[in-house]
């Protein structure tokens, strides 16, 4: 199974976001220099990100992208699925119907069993994908990766993130 190139920008850029302070916004462009990809084609996964409520678009000269929600509800499979759609990755076309000799549909009433197995194993798959918190993948990374990793992402996010103004209280 493969999923596409955006999944695993999205990730990594949620997983960067993971780190900013409350209230604050890193550019998109930023992550996109961050991780060497086209600013537009990133652009598309953190819109389908914000679409499906895992990043926030601030707006205006302060502006950027922050996560919506605690990294702790956020799940590798909202991200793949707020990128790919929901749709499954094998889609059974009934190929054995196919051929030269044509069988009257009565001969087909159970389920395709390669389709079904299938659709078990994307359950499982989803299943696991849901467990993945975003939340575990940054302990793990701070933990764990080599301490000039950590430190190269800690200084991008201080470098860009943009704290927000705090708005100004109403009488």
């Amino acid at each position: 199974m493969k999923l596409s190139e955006g999944v695993e920008a999205a990730i990594h850029c949620a997983a960067t976001l993971a780190g900013v302070e409350a209230g604050a916004t890193i550019p998109g462009a930023a992550l996109a220099e961050q991780f060497s990809l086209s600013p537009s084609y990133l652009l598309k996964h953190l819109n389908a990100l914000t679409a499906a409520r895992i990043l926030e678009s601030v707006p205006g000269p302060a502006g950027g992208y922050r996560l919506a929600r605690p990294a702790e509800t956020i799940s590798l499979l909202d991200i793949v699925l707020a990128v790919d759609g929901p749709q499954p990755a094998f889609r059974c076309g009934e190929i054995r119907r196919n051929g030269p000799v044509k069988l009257p549909a009565s001969a087909y009433v159970k389920p395709c069993g390669i389709n079904a197995a299938m659709l078990r194993a994307e359950k499982a798959y989803r299943a696991a994908l849901a467990g993945e918190k975003l939340s575990g993948i940054v302990h793990d990374f701070m933990t764990d990766a080599d301490p000039r990793s950590v430190a190269a992402g800690c200084a991008f996010v201080e470098r860009h993130q943009r704290p927000q103004k705090p708005q100004p209280s109403k009488p």
